[in-house]
């Protein structure tokens, strides 16, 4: 009877037709042998070979969010997927999404729109339960936020968008009404530790993407976008690479200009901010310095403010009327204040360089933030009814000092985490750029022309998404070997096939069985028998046993219904008697008892003394109801060994099989 090869079965296969074949097609066969396994090495070598291209995040065509307009993406999280709206973080490890009690009973009607939507983790097939653990973010800007974590499928676009997924993705479920409105999408690669999974660091999702081969190297671009630019410019994130299109390089700038990661790496995007600048103001027409002293300050997308020193916002508040409202510690605008600034349309320059003071100038690039990007407008629970509001905050320390999501919204920012650095270009307004051009960051372990991955503004050192400067065998070569590999594997089993029927016409009428008093091989056989039985050393164990070859290797003594010595057993002791209907009578020589409960006048009763623990293993008899009584080992081995020996009736069924 013909059966399906499985692994290692062809090795087999090939040892049985050498052991009858002798020396003369031994030779055909290991040449054949060896053919396949370079076939499968090439085959290996060319998915290797394969570079993923970078992946563009689907945005979700929303502006979200209580703190300003946003624009933010879609994910889908859980099977079956439900799908929600998020912010990038560029200082978060993991996902957030936003619980439905994020929405207390004073909440506007539409909050769970608002909120990007809610995801319900009884909802979800995959969810895997964690524990409270605080979000581990932001606690320099003194939030204390905590979420509840657990581990699913978190998935890239909406539904039918193809996006790549991450299965056991770190999520956290929120809550909160004061910290972030939208849940996120954590940017960082490095892995969270848990105390529920000591010395077991979980692996982050960009992380993830570039584990299992979804993207080039661990890199991402991102800006946030701008709803008062041209026709509402989205923003753009893309993983493993960055879009030329979305920013420039200005001529004053060296195109080399990278910023290295800070030592703390809480704090990695971490630049120097060499002066603050702005020009045409309530107070001033001219160009005034809100920032004389150069300060480091922390690139983070998750929170929407500058966070500066106290005497820099006094500055601001100075040149742009502004009053701080010590409750709800924002700079809130009446109507008049805010039209006055429109009409101004002051901007506000930041000079940044990774060291202080610059180097040169061409160490150095200008981002400008024209008033728009500080037009926003704040609502519950910050305060009762919308208002306009300049995203300024007084940071308390230089931890503190912080260049927010605002600030994004005319800067593009690429971070490579396989080689430490990352750079700060000003987004493009050029309306006439509308097609994006899309650049792989190749990985450290790769070939490239553009060794530091720096990205090029102005495209020439571009290329299509997801081209590689390693080049692998082509799809028809690959298609070609992946035909020869096949052909030789059905050339081999066919062989073997025809040998074995050939043997057996020939010796047609003869017992196919060994002669039960011979024990004596030729040397052939005995050779192979022992490569592949190897703990058969003695001539008279040097037949192949049919038995010994299903069980699990270590366990050859041991009869096939029987487990080893000391291990549980779910067969009754021998010929002991059981006792029921109470079980106070106890048995001479079993200490394993057996009892049931008590179905007379106590039933449905359970006593205070008696402690209900949750079961530790599936019963072997649900519902408490005994089958028929087993037979006893003596009664087990008698059963097995006629089976096993082929006698009786199941016996000659087996044989005629």
């Amino acid at each position: 009877m013909m059966r399906a090869l499985g692994r290692g079965s062809l090795a087999l296969l090939l040892g049985w037709t050498a052991s009858q074949a002798r020396a003369a097609n031994i030779n055909n066969v290991l040449v054949e042998a060896r053919a396949l396994q370079q076939g499968n090495l090439l085959l290996e070598r060319a998915e290797n070979t394969t570079i993923a291209a970078p992946i563009v995040a689907g945005v979700s065509q929303f502006w979200d969010g209580n703190d300003g307009a946003w624009s933010s993406f879609a994910i889908q999280v859980g099977q079956k997927p439900q799908e929600v709206r998020v912010l990038p973080s560029t200082g978060a490890t993991s996902t957030w999404v936003v619980y439905a009690e994020g929405c207390p009973s004073d909440a506007p009607t539409d909050c769970g729109e608002s909120r990007g939507k809610f995801f319900n983790m009884n909802n979800s097939l995959t969810w895997v339960p964690n524990s409270i653990f605080e979000l581990g973010i932001e606690a320099n800007l003194d939030y204390s936020v905590f979420g509840d974590f657990g581990f699913d499928t978190v998935t890239l676009g909406f539904g039918g968008s193809g996006g790549p997924s991450v299965e056991h993705a770190i999520v956290a479920g929120i809550a909160d009404t004061s910290f972030s409105w939208l849940g996120v999408l954590g940017l960082n690669p490095r892995p969270t530790n848990f105390s529920t999974f000591p010395n077991n660091p979980q692996v982050s999702f960009v992380q993830a993407l570039k584990n299992q081969k979804s993207i080039p190297s661990v890199s991402w671009s991102y800006t946030a976008g701008a709803q008062y630019r041209l026709n509402k410019v989205f923003g753009s994130l893309i993983f493993g690479g960055y879009d030329t299109s979305r920013f420039l390089i200005p001529k004053s700038t060296s195109p080399n200009l990278t910023f290295p990661f800070y030592t703390d790496i809480s704090r990695d995007l971490l630049v120097g901010v060499s002066s603050i600048t702005t020009s045409n103001t309530t107070s001033s027409s001219s160009e005034t310095k809100l920032l004389e002293n150069g300060i480091f300050a922390l690139i983070d997308s998750t929170v929407p403010h500058l966070w500066l020193p106290e005497q820099v916002c006094e500055k601001f508040e100075s040149a742009f009327g502004l009053t701080w409202n010590e409750t709800t510690e924002l700079y809130v605008l009446n109507k008049t204040q805010h039209d006055r600034l429109v009409k101004l349309n002051p901007s506000v320059t930041i000079n940044l360089s990774p060291v202080l003071p610059p180097a040169s100038n061409d160490q150095a690039v200008a981002i400008t933030l024209p008033y728009s990007a500080f037009n926003l407008n704040i609502s519950w629970p910050h305060v009762e009814t919308s208002s306009y509001y300049f995203p300024l905050k007084r940071a308390a320390n230089d931890t503190q000092y912080t260049l927010g999501r605002t600030f994004l919204q005319e800067a593009y920012l690429t971070a490579d985490y396989e080689r430490s650095n990352f750079s700060v270009w000003p987004c493009n307004w050029d309306s006439s750029v509308d097609t994006p051009h899309v650049v792989a960051i190749h990985s450290v372990n790769e070939t490239n022309s553009n060794p530091n991955n720096t990205p090029s503004g102005n495209g020439d050192d571009g290329g299509d998404a997801g081209k590689s400067e390693k080049k692998g065998l082509g799809s028809g070569a690959i298609a070609g070997i992946a035909v020869g590999v096949a052909a030789l594997v059905i050339a081999v089993v066919a062989a073997a096939f025809f040998y074995i029927r050939h043997r057996r016409r020939k010796e047609a009428g003869k017992s196919m069985e060994l002669d039960a008093t011979s024990t004596s091989l030729d040397p052939v056989t005995r050779a192979t028998a022992a490569s592949y039985y190897p703990h058969k050393t003695s001539e008279e164990n040097a037949e192949l046993d049919s038995g010994a070859r299903h069980e699990l290797p270590g366990h050859q003594n041991f009869g096939m219904l029987e487990a080893p010595e000391g291990t549980q057993k779910f067969e009754m002791e021998g010929s002991d008697t059981v006792y029921e209907a109470g079980g106070k009578e106890k048995q001479a020589h079993n200490p394993n008892q057996v009892f049931e409960m008590d179905a007379g006048e106590h039933a449905g009763q359970v006593s205070p003394q008696i402690v209900i623990e949750p079961p530790t293993a599936i019963s072997p008899h649900p519902g408490g109801v005994l089958p028929s009584p087993l037979p006893t080992p003596s009664q087990v081995e008698p059963i097995e060994d006629e089976k096993r020996l082929g006698y009786g009736p199941e016996g000659d069924e087996i044989r005629r099989n």
